[in-house]
């Protein structure tokens, strides 16, 4: 409720009436020292210099908060994920904090707007939405503390607008990998799936195999079809990293 009310005179009376809206608008968040979140939103092609000529940006600010934004996300997959091993985190993690996917939800929340650069520096430079982010986190940890960072970070950023399921689906969907590079480079691909020698109707086991311009490259096995498949994609994703086949996705993970 104090908040609330010292926001209402914030809002209306402060010479920074316009920076409190936009952090109660993206955030919705009472800064205690609006100065950290002002210098949040400078990127260094707009820097202020000090009379020893020390430039003053956000550039600080999203080296802690690059920090701080990795912690709370490995704690947020800790929690939602229980049965997972360190590289499904550590690559899903990636993922979340990963320069496009922060940029996008940069400009999700409207924080674009409101950053200040120097000259048509934004229409060049897409990464300047993504290090603002990272430095208003590095804000908010200084000004609120770990907790309170932790707690609105997972609730009004990564409940509302990361999706988990299609991420996750992303990291695990190799066949489609596949298919998206067999097009891309003009290849003819085949999955073939069938029954294996160990199928029986109340234990079902299917085997594919994976034919990249009538040459086999990849099997697997699995107790459904889509399981079969999706290693036998994996196969073949990983032999032609082996191999160096041009034009291969260059981060092929297992």
């Amino acid at each position: 409720m104090l908040d609330r009310i010292r926001l209402y005179w914030k809002l209306h009376h402060s010479r920074d009436k316009a920076y409190y809206k936009a952090l109660d608008g993206i955030f919705g968040v009472c800064p205690n020292n609006i100065e950290l979140y002002k210098l949040a939103l400078i990127h260094r092609s707009a820097s202020l210099f000090l009379d020893d000529g020390t430039p003053i940006n956000n550039e600080r600010l999203e080296f802690l908060g690059d920090a701080v934004l990795e912690s709370i996300v490995s704690d947020y997959l800790f929690i939602e994920f229980p049965e997972q091993n360190e590289g499904f985190l550590t690559k899903l993690r990636s993922r979340i904090v990963s320069r496009a996917s922060l940029n996008k939800l940069a400009v999700r929340i409207g924080l674009d707007r409101h950053i200040i650069t120097q000259g048509n520096y934004s229409s060049q430079q897409k990464n300047l939405y993504g290090d603002a982010l990272e430095a208003m986190v590095g804000a908010l940890y200084l000004d609120k503390g770990y907790d309170f960072t932790n707690r609105l970070i997972i609730n009004h950023l990564l409940n509302r607008y990361i999706d988990l399921v299609d991420m996750t689906e992303q990291e695990t969907d190799f066949k489609s990998r596949l298919i998206e590079w067999s097009q891309k480079n003009k290849r003819a691909l085949s999955f073939d799936t069938v029954p294996s020698p160990l199928y029986t109707q109340k234990i079902p086991h299917f085997h594919t195999s994976v034919s990249i311009d009538g040459q086999p490259t990849g099997t697997g096995e699995g107790h459904s079809k889509k399981s079969s498949e999706q290693k036998a994609a994996l196969s073949a994703l990983i032999r032609l990293r082996e191999t160096g086949e041009h034009g291969t996705a260059e981060h092929i993970e297992e």
